[in-house]
């Protein structure tokens, strides 16, 4: 079939809308018709070229959301109508870590999925004749995507799916960081840095594991106001004297749980310096960049600090998503704050420009 989709051709350089040609799904596959996507900071991250593992030409985008058209042989969970959320992180449900609770990073399809490829080593995405690699095994960038069955969450029909989006990646990541990773406990005090996407998830995941204070650090006033929104009971705008305050707000302890979720290595450490000695967990959230390190005083951890890091909110997507999004659709989770944007396929790279200009939370793209 024919079909439109944003294409990386260079790093550094705009995407070229154009058309494409998608081949109908093999064994264990979907054919997902996108519905609404989010645009993420990691796809500008990929596209910008500092991503040591990034390729291109690709279609971009993961932050999906739409409905399954049609199933290839094999696909036993899904069937045509269901409304779906896409996963980079897929759940098989086989391997030793889908079976172990201690994670969420399934390993079925991980080594085909980093190359571009779907499981099988081939790809759905032609153009002329010639194979386009997937990215992240979603390409969401696009009116129409191939997956994995196993790495597409079924969700309640009752979602809308522009909401429904942001639980393929920002929103989830942030809600788990707190409720999977962090298992913070109720009544505890708890430290986010930054407020974007992620971020303002960790808030919001901070209030329902029942914490006594949330306190959200960031530099825009517009964002800590919309992090008030989703349960901080204090905020605070960053400077360099931020660890110095949290301490001393926390009667000179620390937080028992803080969040990174900015990407910046220097913000990393002031997380794990604001958490309180003893017990305290300082949960990395953010992606930082290539050739970074995290410089951290030994002392801290023998003083009883942790560090934990979280990739996708430690959620099991297939099991995770459905019910997150189930608890947005009973009132405890409040997503319309984010969506900042709505833009079309088109616009995808003004999506990119307002991302730079900290314009707004989310933008998410609306397919006809």
């Amino acid at each position: 079939m024919q079909m439109r989709a944003a294409v990386l051709e260079k790093f550094g350089e705009p995407l070229v809308v154009q058309e494409l040609e998608l081949t109908e799904p093999k064994q264990g596959e979907a054919l997902v018709r996108l519905v609404a996507c989010g645009v993420c900071h990691t796809d500008l991250y990929t596209a910008s070229g500092v991503d040591p593992s990034g390729y291109a030409p690709t279609v971009l985008g993961h932050e999906g959301a739409g409905v399954v058209e049609a199933v290839g042989p094999g696909v036993e969970s899904l069937a045509v109508g269901d409304h779906v959320v896409t996963l980079f992180s897929p759940q098989c449900g086989e391997c030793v870590h889908c079976r172990d609770e201690r994670t969420n990073l399934c390993l079925a399809i991980r080594e085909q999925q980093g190359k571009g490829y779907l499981p099988d080593g081939t790809t759905r995405l032609h153009r002329e004749g010639e194979p386009m690699r997937h990215f992240m095994g979603t390409s969401t960038f696009a009116e129409c995507t191939v997956m994995p069955e196993i790495a597409l969450a079924k969700v309640s029909p009752e979602a809308p799916l522009d909401r429904a989006c942001l639980f393929a990646c920002g929103l989830s990541t942030g809600l788990g960081a707190a409720i999977n990773t962090a298992k913070v406990r109720e009544g505890s005090t708890c430290v986010v840095f930054g407020a974007g996407m992620v971020g303002l998830g960790a808030v919001a995941g901070c209030r329902l594991q029942g914490a006594e204070r949330i306190i959200c650090v960031d530099l825009s006033d517009d964002r800590l106001e919309l992090a008030r929104g989703q349960g901080a009971t204090e905020v605070m705008v960053a400077d360099e004297g931020i660890v110095e305050r949290i301490i001393e707000e926390t009667d000179g302890f620390g937080a028992d749980y803080t969040f990174e979720a900015t990407g910046n290595v220097a913000v990393m450490r002031q997380a794990v310096e604001a958490a309180r000695m003893a017990w305290g967990l300082a949960t990395v959230a953010g992606v930082a960049g290539k050739g970074e390190t995290l410089d951290v005083i030994p002392r801290l951890l023998i003083t009883g600090r942790r560090i934990a890091g979280s990739s996708f909110g430690g959620v099991k997507g297939r099991e995770g998503v459905p019910q997150l999004v189930d608890r947005y659709l009973a009132g405890e989770i409040d997503v319309d704050p984010f969506i900042s944007h709505r833009i079309t396929l088109d616009e995808v790279n003004r999506g990119f420009e307002l991302m730079e200009a900290q314009d707004g939370i989310r933008s998410v793209i609306e397919f006809n």
